[in-house]
């Protein structure tokens, strides 16, 4: 989330001029990988998963010895740390020499740097491993939030919004937003969703939005072209309706994803919300969940988008975060990536442009007991413009938020 802090620095950063470090271009490969050599990439990206910090140390493993690229995962509760020490670096005028490298970023985060020109690139399409991209039959990987990537961040794993169950407590789970604040009424504290501006507890406000509000479309518009009263008026009586029933009567918020298994392990709910539709079997195939979990996906389609990474216009590291970036695209990584055993992340990548030998790393993968196929996961819909997130994460704080 971007907040007010945040917002401060950005129009203090906009005051400021310079230019990044000089890198090599792109298009030479052989000229980045020989810069890369060497450098040390500090890769700040939520650390709140043991799943997913594994995947990184993995990675961290493999950089090394193939490249010689030293990967320091900075561990962030919130992607605004890392901006927001872009913006205040930007500000003092320390446009080389950057202590943020490769961020993992999204949204709101990205249509903010990229407005302040505080990202380096382009240089996307020039990593050899984007030739196994389809952005004609993937739009979401080149879109964020419906804002143009313009080669300024490169997709590493796709993501929809699906809903885990325990089916020895609930035998039909509510399809629909308005089917699970009936069912919430009726099952009081056996549903939670973590506290905005977590990004999964913001992606269920989004998601209900686009259930409740009469007209979905206005959503892919910046939020102060629309009658914003008019659009959310359905939203914030549903979440009066639901809040007290949430899990512990809305007087607390699980503080992210991963909070949300170890309640459902332990009893505490029955249904939860996640953003990976292979979450709830690796959380199985790691002894986290009960195997009795399953996942669904609401009628008339969910939320989806790809994950991207972003280096920031000074990194002190470009070349080395372009090929710790290319590598996370490569079959070998995105199909790791994909085994629910390992994450679970779906992968960016079109089959139809892979070898054999690359398809054949994904047709090996096992999907777990809980993961929808891909016809059963349904429509994916667009994500709403980021100007959405912004003013539903304030207006959500000061109507339910609680103290953490």
């Amino acid at each position: 989330m971007i907040g007010n802090m945040v917002r401060g620095l950005l129009a203090a950063a906009a005051l400021a001029t310079g230019a990044g470090a000089q890198s090599p271009d792109p298009a030479d490969w052989d000229a980045v990988l020989e810069a890369a050599r060497g450098q040390t990439v500090y890769f700040n990206a939520w650390g709140g998963s043991n799943t997913v910090n594994d995947y990184i140390a993995w990675t961290a493993e493999q950089v090394q010895d193939r490249f010689g690229v030293t990967l320091e995962h900075v561990k962030l509760s919130d992607t605004a740390e890392a901006v927001s020490r872009v913006i205040a670096e930007r500000a003092a005028g320390q446009d080389t020499g950057g202590a943020v490298d490769l961020i993992w970023i999204n949204g709101e985060n990205f249509a903010a740097m990229k407005a302040q020109d505080l990202l380096f690139g382009p240089w996307v399409t020039d990593l050899p491993n984007w030739q196994y991209v389809d952005p004609a039959a993937n739009p979401a990987v080149d879109t964020d939030f419906t804002i143009p990537t313009d080669g300024l961040e490169a997709p590493w794993g796709m993501a929809q919004v699906v809903f885990f169950h325990d089916t020895d407590r609930v035998d039909a789970p509510p399809k629909s937003i308005a089917a699970l604040g009936d069912w919430a009424a009726a099952h009081p504290g056996r549903f939670a969703f973590p506290q905005p501006p977590d990004f999964l507890g913001s992606t269920f406000l989004k998601q209900a939005l686009m259930g409740l509000t009469p007209d979905p479309a206005v959503l892919q518009k910046p939020v102060e072209d629309a009658d914003y009263e008019a659009a959310t008026a359905p939203l914030w009586s549903y979440l009066d309706a639901l809040t007290p029933n949430l899990w512990r009567s809305g007087k607390a918020y699980p503080q992210s994803g991963p909070r949300l298994i170890q309640l459902m392990a332990d009893g505490e709910i029955d249904i939860a919300p996640s953003f990976n539709p292979n979450e709830a079997s690796n959380a199985i195939a790691n002894f986290e969940l009960q195997d009795t979990v399953r996942t669904y996906v609401l009628d008339g389609g969910t939320i989806g988008n790809a994950s991207f990474l972003a280096i920031p216009y000074n990194a002190n590291a470009a070349a080395g975060a372009m090929v710790v970036a290319n590598f996370l695209m490569s079959p070998e990584a995105q199909a790791r990536k994909q085994d629910p055993a390992v994450w679970g992340s779906g992968t960016i990548l079109a089959m139809d442009r892979l070898d054999d030998a690359g398809r054949a790393l994904f047709d090996g993968i096992e999907l777990g007991v809980a993961t929808l196929s891909p016809a059963d996961l349904g429509e994916t819909l667009p994500e709403p413009h980021p100007s959405w997130m912004t003013r539903l994460e304030e207006d959500w704080t000061r109507r339910y938020g609680v103290a953490e």
